[in-house]
């Protein structure tokens, strides 16, 4: 019944952060005009653009939904999910931003980031154990120098706007166990891999696996895998 519980809270949670989306974006501010963009991306799509999909609420809410299903079978019914729920609200509005535009708004990351950490003070007061919220603290510290190193060396597809998430994703992930934050950080690089790799296999065109595609939403997609099987799968690695 516990289970039941936190699968409906999840999906609640992502369906919620897919409602809101096009309201979010619409209402994002327009960033400045990098520099650092490539010439032959051209100008950066409008929020107000962005926001103006047809069936974007319908779809994101579906997508945020799938998520908070997917985090809340790995969490179950913890202080775990709700540290995971600031990421579950706006993963969908993050998701669609930076499949258009490839830019991750840190008026919703950074946000969500202090959301979480609040929560896992929080459960510390609780529950009155600070295990889950000192190994999230490391995670988080983790995952931002990983993340800020393969920036600082110009990694293929990777922008500073996916460091910041990262410690998002690492202090949630980090929160249910050091299993759940390596199999989810990894499988997002794997994630990010597959539509070079489909398209290069489909098209027979080995260019196409230098691709640029947004590195965000496949970040989301591990963490959200990692936090369902993480765990148990490298339980099940070192055992084996």
């Amino acid at each position: 019944m516990s289970l039941l519980a936190a699968v409906a809270a999840g999906a609640a949670a992502g369906a919620l952060g897919g409602v809101l989306t096009p309201v979010v974006v619409r209402r994002l501010p327009e960033p400045e005009p990098s520099p650092s963009v490539p010439e032959d991306e051209g100008p950066k799509e409008l929020y107000a653009d962005v926001a103006a999909h047809a069936h974007l609420a319908p779809l994101a809410a579906l997508g945020g939904a799938l998520g908070g299903v997917a985090v809340a079978l790995g969490t179950g019914w913890t202080w775990s999910l709700v540290v995971w729920l600031p990421a579950l609200l706006v993963a969908p509005a993050l998701t669609w931003v930076d499949w258009r535009t490839r830019l991750l708004p840190s008026l919703l990351v950074l946000p969500a980031t202090a959301a979480a950490v609040v929560l896992g003070l929080v459960g510390w007061g609780v529950s009155g154990s600070y295990d889950d919220l000192v190994r999230a603290a490391i995670a988080l510290v983790m995952a931002r120098s990983v993340f800020w190193a393969l920036w600082w060396i110009r990694s293929a597809g990777m922008g500073f706007g996916d460091v910041r998430l990262s410690a998002l994703l690492g202090f949630a992930l980090g929160h249910q166990g050091w299993g759940e934050l390596l199999v989810g950080l990894y499988t997002g690089f794997l994630v990010f891999g597959l539509p070079g790799l489909a398209l290069a296999l489909w098209r027979r065109d080995r260019t196409l696996l230098k691709a640029a595609f947004p590195f965000g939403p496949a970040m989301l997609v591990g963490a959200a895998l990692g936090a369902w099987f993480g765990g148990p799968l490298a339980a099940g690695l070192a055992g084996g």
